[in-house]
């Protein structure tokens, strides 16, 4: 060991390389240039076009419209997944009343992390088939049956979530509908994730500021948001890349794989559609190719602004 250091680690990491390489990178690299082809996929016969998908990327108006589905979920499901379990963590370790014992959470809290973690044990198809239970059109889904038994519902008219309704702030009912069942499945490990982060920080802070007057609402904005930081830029960026996917939701809950009428479509659905429908599988690797560079850059772009000196407890 203290003469062969480097052959040791060498060969212990020799096989995990070569094994990522072949399974992982090399992958990545054939996308890369089948997405410079016009192969079909089904044959070995395919023709070098250069960067023609591309420039077809920039004018295909279904690709247009399935790149602001997924920045509207971009948007959205970091802002409320992370808004939900901060508040939720927040509530389960620092919300509750001050005793002998000091700062606490609320009554339970054990007992409600593990409701609120739940839907993490879950598959995301099993979720997402749970749910298309629950926005059944008919009667025998769970909205609809109830606000059918409040009367508030039509029995011979029921609400339907997945039809093609009017948009609700200029954005496809539909994507709301899904975007509940993101914020739905995804708080509870967030919460989690904050609440580690939370419990590392000194209860004597909160008690000192709640002895100066402070209440929860600035001990939340004051200490709690600010010492989180580099934990809330972290699962921005994770919950970024959840959002720019959304693949299982929209193939299980929505018809046609991207419908109403394309009102749910995003890249995944439509490389898809593109790859395994339509046959244009380098059009397809073009598309994957793009997504996978927007994504690297997002995410370099995020960690850059977030980036500050670590704050030392």
């Amino acid at each position: 060991m203290r003469h062969g250091v480097a052959r040791f680690v060498t060969g212990f990491l020799a096989l995990p390389v070569a094994l990522y390489l072949f399974y992982v990178v090399w992958p990545f690299a054939q996308a890369a240039g089948y997405s410079l082809t016009d192969w079909g996929g089904y044959s070995d016969s395919q023709r070098f076009v250069g960067l023609d998908n591309y420039v077809r990327l920039l004018s295909d108006e279904l690709i247009r419209k399935a790149f602001w589905h997924n920045v509207f979920f971009l948007i959205t499901v970091p802002l409320f997944t992370i808004a939900l379990a901060l508040f939720l963590a927040f509530l389960l370790n620092v919300g509750g009343r001050e005793d002998r014992a000091g700062i606490r959470g609320v009554f339970g809290s054990a007992v409600y992390k593990v409701i609120f973690f739940f839907p993490q044990v879950l598959s995301l198809v099993v979720i997402a088939v749970m749910w298309q239970q629950i926005y059944r059109t008919d009667r025998q889904g769970l909205i609809n049956g109830l606000l059918i038994k409040i009367g508030l519902g039509d029995p011979e008219n029921p609400i339907a979530f997945t039809a093609d309704p009017e948009p609700f702030l200029g954005v496809p009912a539909v994507l709301w509908w899904l975007l509940l069942i993101a914020v739905w499945s995804g708080a509870g490990f967030y919460m989690v994730l904050f609440s580690a982060a939370m419990q590392s920080i000194p209860k004597d802070i909160y008690e000192a500021a709640l002895l100066d007057g402070a209440g929860r609402f600035h001990t939340f904005f004051r200490i709690t948001l600010p010492l989180l930081r580099d934990t809330i830029s972290v699962a921005w960026v994770y919950l970024g890349f959840i959002a720019l996917d959304m693949y299982a939701l929209v193939f299980v809950m929505t018809p046609s794989q991207g419908g109403p009428n394309h009102a749910s479509e995003i890249f995944a659905s439509v490389l898809n559609f593109t790859a395994f429908q339509k046959g244009q599988f380098g059009y397809a690797c073009a598309m994957g190719v793009a997504l996978a560079i927007f994504t690297i850059l997002l995410a370099a772009a995020q960690l850059r602004i977030t980036r500050r000196e670590r704050i030392e407890f």
